[in-house]
């Protein structure tokens, strides 16, 4: 009965540390994607993560040219960022970027299984969820958020098809397309902004007060030509670009840019590989410089017989 019990209280605590996660870790997960778009890549070309990740940054990614079926190979995505710089957490203050990756692969593609996995694989993929966009679309492969500043490359591991065993498969070259975004977004999925932006005034006037209110940050306090006053509170982790006496206008920023993170993508290509192919150009090739050597043994062999003509 006891062991009942302690089983009981440690499922309790792993629940309520799962329900007492900030929610600012959420902001870069890609369920916001999964349940929106049925497929993250539209048909413009573009990976819907740029949709609330507005500023642009690098992205590259790392795999083979040509796998063979029926393979392991590994696609390393690299996301470069300052592991000094922080970002605007949900709830005002700053904490570490987190990254998240999409990694759209051709159908037939999909995550390597664990039992397939070399040892060098699983620590290369240790402590890293990835998962499939969906049961549909098990070739398109997501992860996030990883806020660890050593996981500036994700290693995902692929199993290549076999078109042994599904016809839609072929020995050609096919795309692959890498999206993968460092920080916070600037716009949430139902088109409100996030606190992940610069903070701009509503009216033109001139800014008579700024009151610092310590751990709760700043009132700005704008007063218009009609002696309207308006009171912006502006959060402790944004810093502010006016001062007292500024004339501002409509829309004009007040705090510069918080936001240190962005959103990019990219892509590249893999053959499929035929073993048959393979096999036939080495052939070929054997061939071929077997009979480069019997043609320039038999050239020897005439010059010698020249060469004895002319003594004689």
């Amino acid at each position: 009965m006891k062991f009942f019990k302690c089983k009981f209280l440690v499922f309790c605590l792993i629940l309520s540390n799962l329900l007492l996660i900030d929610i600012h870790d959420s902001y870069a997960f890609p369920i916001y994607a999964q349940q929106a778009y049925e497929n993250p890549r539209e048909a413009t070309g573009r990976i819907v993560c740029a949709n609330c990740h507005l500023a642009q940054k690098p992205v590259s990614i790392e795999m083979p040219k040509a796998i063979l079926p029926n393979t392991v190979f590994e696609a390393i995505v690299k996301v470069p960022y300052d592991n000094t710089s922080q970002q605007i957490l949900g709830n005002g203050q700053k904490g570490k970027l987190n990254i998240g990756a999409v990694l759209v692969l051709p159908k037939g593609f999909k995550l390597a299984p664990n039992n397939m996995l070399t040892e060098e694989l699983r620590y290369k993929t240790k402590g890293i969820y990835i998962q499939s966009y969906s049961n549909k679309n098990d070739n398109i492969l997501v992860v996030g958020p990883i806020s660890d500043n050593k996981n500036q490359e994700i290693t995902f591991p692929i199993l290549a098809p076999d078109p042994k065993n599904d016809k839609n498969i072929h020995f050609i070259k096919y795309p692959v397309f890498v999206g993968a975004n460092r920080g916070r977004g600037q716009i949430y999925p139902n088109g409100d902004k996030s606190n992940n932006n610069c903070i701009n005034s509503p009216i033109n006037g001139k800014i008579i007060n700024i009151q610092n209110q310590e751990k709760e940050g700043y009132q700005v306090i704008i007063e218009n030509n009609k002696q309207e006053k308006v009171i912006i509170h502006v959060p402790q982790a944004l810093k502010l670009k006016v001062n007292v006496n500024d004339q501002v206008i409509l829309d004009e920023a007040l705090t510069y840019d918080p936001n240190v993170g962005g959103f990019g993508q990219n892509e590249t290509e893999v053959v499929l590989q035929n073993p048959t192919r393979i096999k036939g150009m080495i052939g070929f090739l054997s061939l071929v410089t077997i009979a480069q050597i019997f043609f320039v043994l038999k050239k020897k062999q005439w010059e010698k017989v020249q060469a004895a003509e002319i003594n004689f």
